[in-house]
């Protein structure tokens, strides 16, 4: 346990400073805007494009050094302990759940985001988590209906939609 603290943290941290240099880099569409100019307050306009990534960024990079200070003076109940960081039950349910997340990003290109989402929460409801059978329809079939709702017809975001692409196209002539 005491390992996997460090190791997170240390992980984390190079990906809190890989992310303030990436929101630190001017927009595209102006290249009158130098590296960093865009992470504070722009005058008349409110925050720079890169205002909040950099600055939640560097709020987790400073987590992550109190993290290893934590470490280092073995104050945190992580860092006294000797144990394993994953027994064989947190093993097999991590090997179950992202087996089910990396099978709904496989699925997105065959039968769409909606459709993943619909097979991976009846896998994680159903069989993970034993739910019955009408509860277990009635989240999967909702929360992509409500997604589509929100995404595509509210926000216009259209999200892909693979193979089931014609069964959407009547819901775009009725809402769009």
């Amino acid at each position: 346990m005491r390992r996997a603290e460090i190791i997170g943290a240390f992980f984390l941290g190079l990906l809190s400073i890989y992310l303030m240099w990436k929101s630190g880099e001017p927009p595209a569409w102006n290249p009158d805007i130098k590296r960093f100019d865009n992470i504070g307050l722009i005058e008349g306009e409110g925050p720079g494009s890169g205002f909040w990534p950099f600055w939640l960024s560097a709020i987790m990079l400073i987590c992550c050094v109190w993290i290893g200070w934590n470490w280092y003076k073995r104050t945190s109940p992580p860092s006294q302990s000797e144990e394993p960081f994953l027994d064989s039950y947190a093993k097999r349910m991590l090997l179950l759940v992202g087996g089910g997340l990396f099978g709904f990003l496989a699925l997105i290109h065959v039968v769409g985001f909606y459709g993943g989402m619909f097979i991976f929460m009846a896998y994680y409801l159903g069989f993970l988590g034993r739910h019955s059978i009408v509860q277990t329809l009635t989240i999967s079939t909702a929360v992509p209906v409500i997604s589509f709702f929100f995404f595509d017809v509210a926000m216009r975001i259209v999200l892909p939609k693979g193979y089931l692409e014609p069964l959407f196209l009547p819901l775009y002539d009725i809402f769009l």
